[in-house]
């Protein structure tokens, strides 16, 4: 039997029925902010980790997964990508990737907790990789319901990358169709919405469907696309929402396109993956059809 005498543990409670172990070499932060508990750790199997409220938002092993899978589909399906806005991602990563492609002029990124953002540029700097102080970007330390109210800027992409909207967590009010129908007044036409959206495993895809169905009253296209996330040890879904683009038809060739405008190389995401990601099982197929609840 291993030893684990030397290991403290971080327990994730995915649910009530479900626990995720992860042995950690290291607790660089524990506290709280004025929002939400906030860990920054060492694990054995993935490196640092960030968690927030006791669940993990990326690990330093396989962060690019989620982050490349947000971004890019997005960014590729998109008409105009000189302005993109950014709800949430206090790490940085977000902001990273879409900074990218040389084509961004202005990315503005909106987050509530600056102390996340703070913690985020000390103990996980790969994340934001000089990010944020890229003179294209324009980080907003406040309230996304604030911003979307008193914001008149029109944006070509629009990503959300805010934590799920359980009961009590900061992001929760912004999932509601008043909400959804401001993000939708700050696109440009052909522009995309994309937001990650919960988990899509046959036991645990319900908030996903919850989302789909919301979000069908508001655009006419909105195509979900899943990807195993090992370090949530999940497949994690997203959701790709626009008038004008279906970003799950996008030809190999304009993804292949964009992705060679992309500075650095890619860990994730390209032509191929982008086919695959859109694939989706039948179990989760055959939920999204079906009528059920909505926000």
């Amino acid at each position: 039997m291993p030893k684990t005498e030397r290991w403290q543990w971080y327990v994730e409670e995915f649910s009530p029925a479900e626990l995720h172990h992860h042995a950690l070499n290291h607790v660089h932060y524990a506290g709280r902010t004025a929002f939400q508990d906030v860990g920054v750790v060492e694990s054995a199997a993935f490196g640092k980790m960030l968690i927030l409220d006791g669940d993990t938002q990326s690990s330093q092993a396989d962060e690019r997964i989620y982050h490349e899978a947000l971004v890019h589909p997005a960014m590729a399906a998109a008409a105009d990508r000189s302005q993109v806005l950014i709800l949430g991602g206090g790490e940085g990563a977000t902001l990273r990737e879409v900074l990218r492609h040389a084509g961004v002029q202005r990315a503005t990124m909106v987050d509530i907790d600056g102390e996340v953002v703070e913690l985020s540029k000390r103990f996980l700097p790969e994340w934001s990789a000089g990010a944020f102080n890229d003179p294209r970007a324009n980080v907003i330390v406040g309230d996304a319901l604030e911003f979307l109210d008193e914001d008149r800027g029109s944006y070509g992409v629009v990503i959300s990358d805010l934590t799920e909207p359980l009961e009590g967590s900061p992001s929760n009010p912004l999932f509601c169709d008043a909400v959804f129908k401001q993000i939708k007044a700050r696109l440009q036409r052909g522009g995309v919405y994309v937001l990650q959206a919960s988990t899509a495993g046959f036991h645990n895809l319900s908030l996903h469907a919850k989302m789909a169905r919301t979000l069908r009253r508001h655009y006419a296209h909105v195509v979900s696309y899943v990807t195993h996330v090992p370090a949530f040890d999940n497949d994690w879904a997203f959701l790709a929402c626009s008038d004008a683009a279906d970003a799950s038809h996008l030809e190999e060739r304009a993804v292949a396109e964009y992705c060679s405008q992309l500075s650095g190389e890619n860990f994730f995401y390209d032509a191929e993956t982008h086919r695959r990601i859109f694939a989706l099982p039948l179990y989760l197929r055959r939920a999204l059809a079906k009528d059920g609840e909505t926000f």
